[in-house]
């Protein structure tokens, strides 16, 4: 898994040998096939290897990804894996959680996986998304009446509350776009990428509803981008959440928040 930011190379200049390294073990057990040669063709091309073999893990899970949707970063895995430490801690009965953003449902299908006593609504505006996450829940044995998948524009259609909302929404700033790497650009979806001129416009709106959504004592966690603490820290202070807390990732950058209400 890479992060939007990290690769900058053109296709021509990268080394593309733990790529195929990956391709082969996970998709071909170690073999080389006329597939597998094909495989490689479409990675040296540039094409996400993540795309190419099919799906990722993530926490345990099987993330398919034949729909397209945004490929689940590492740092992403990091935070999720801390909020389920936490739950698991501190929550000794049913929880009701929201993945809000959910692309391909990779943060709520960890925390249906790893917490047995959770159910989780999904959200997403985009219908790839809806059938992704739909595939990612049976693929991982989510027995039904645990999940539940929204196709909203943000809390649109959202009509019950929850102990945890989870959220990872479009915050790339365009203003930032020759940061990105070439292979995000041409090959993941852009809806789920693209957050405005400054990356805010979906962290604010959120920011502003997601409250309303929270049980008493609700928690909230929230990725955005290590360039745009100082403004979320802004956006908070008109906030009436009882605790606020800037994490940082596995990378000593500053990745996610968490709110209590």
């Amino acid at each position: 898994m890479i992060s939007f930011m990290l690769n900058k190379e053109t296709p021509k200049g990268r080394d593309y040998s733990q790529d195929i390294r990956w391709l082969l073990e996970e998709k071909y057990h170690g073999q080389m096939s006329e597939a597998a040669q094909t495989d490689i063709e479409r990675i040296k091309q540039g094409e996400p290897v993540a795309y190419v073999i099919g799906f990722v893990d993530f926490l345990g899970c099987k993330i398919d990804l034949s729909q397209k949707t945004l490929i689940p970063r590492a740092e992403t895995e990091f935070w999720v894996e801390q909020a389920i430490r936490s739950i698991k801690k501190d929550v000794p009965t049913g929880v009701r959680c929201l993945d809000m953003f959910a692309g391909s449902g990779c943060i709520g299908v960890a925390v249906l996986k790893n917490i047995p006593f959770s159910t989780v609504d999904f959200v997403d505006c985009d219908a790839t998304a809806i059938t992704q996450i739909a595939i990612n829940c049976k693929l991982n044995g989510i027995e039904a009446s645990r999940w539940k998948v929204i196709k909203s524009d943000g809390f649109q259609r959202v009509d019950d509350s929850y102990d945890y909302i989870f959220a990872n929404p479009p915050y790339i700033a365009k203003n930032r776009r020759s940061d990105v790497a070439e292979s995000v650009l041409t090959h993941e979806p852009r809806g789920a990428l693209w957050g405005g001129t400054d990356g805010l416009l979906y962290i604010k709106t959120f920011l502003d509803q997601v409250k309303e959504y929270l049980n008493e004592g609700g928690t909230v966690y929230m990725e955005f981008d290590t360039h745009q603490k100082d403004e979320i820290e802004k956006i908070l202070m008109t906030k009436s959440f009882n605790k606020i807390d800037f994490c940082q990732d596995q990378f000593g950058k500053w990745r996610y928040l968490v709110l209590i209400a």
